[in-house]
């Protein structure tokens, strides 16, 4: 239902699959960096699937915990989880508009200390304007960045609603003209490296409830990983989201 394409730059309209709760929380707009081992081939429109492995609920209640604590550093308190974590589904869209490493963002001043912590991985893709669809559609998804099918992109489109982010947030680019020029080394790290990453700071003064909770996501989803790969598993890849190469 959906062809591949990831690595040759053709994405007309780019798709990622991921597992739940990944997935969702992205949509929802409570997950604002998508964490990967390779950097984001595209910005812009970014439709979110979510592959066909049911979370268990001890990985729900680590991701869950995980971000209520970054979120309570910036005074939210009542974060809004979703009811339902379906899978094989497409569940909506983001705006990706750009991707920096995991100390860039460590560093990055501009944006909530929340959002800093949450750069878990090598590279980090910045997420705006989720969408939901008020009907996800079952499909399958593929490895890396693959086109939609531009039926299902028909459907999809008539079918999207915004969703009401309780914490948004808009990355400052270096060059507002240039949508391309958020990417890994445009940001100045001078700071970071006189100083040391502010995640790492950040983390090390952090209380032992949040410190539990980063060091929980990091086991849900490296563990998810191991559970759901064949043969030998890469490093931590990125919130849960290592897929196989056809996905239900």
């Amino acid at each position: 239902m959906a062809s591949r394409s990831r690595g040759d730059g053709n994405y007309r309209n780019p798709c990622l699959t991921m597992h739940q709760p990944w997935a969702s929380l992205l949509v929802y707009g409570i997950k604002r960096i998508e964490g990967r081992s390779w950097p984001s081939p595209v910005t812009g429109r970014l439709w979110i699937h979510a592959a066909g492995k049911v979370p268990d609920p001890e990985t729900i209640k680590a991701m869950e915990d995980f971000y209520k604590q970054l979120y309570a550093l910036d005074g939210v308190t009542d974060l809004k989880f979703p009811q339902h974590y379906p899978v094989s589904r497409l569940l909506g869209c983001v705006e990706v508009v750009g991707c920096v490493t995991s100390e860039e963002l460590g560093s990055w001043e501009d944006i909530p200390q929340g959002a800093r912590l949450e750069g878990l991985t090598p590279f980090c893709w910045l997420c705006e304007q989720p969408q939901k669809l008020l009907v996800p559609f079952e499909m399958r998804g593929y490895q890396g960045v693959y086109n939609l099918e531009k039926r299902i992109l028909e459907g999809a489109l008539r079918g999207l609603s915004p969703v009401e982010v309780q914490l948004p947030i808009k990355f400052p680019l270096p060059d507002p003209r240039n949508r391309f020029s958020l990417k890994p080394g445009s940001l100045a790290l001078a700071r970071w490296l006189n100083n040391g990453s502010a995640a790492a700071k950040a983390n090390e003064d952090s209380s032992p409830t949040l410190k539990a909770a980063i060091a929980g996501a990091k086991t849900a989803a490296t563990q998810f990983s191991k559970k759901t790969n064949v043969g030998p598993t890469p490093r931590f890849q990125g919130q849960g989201s290592n897929i196989n190469a056809r996905t239900g």
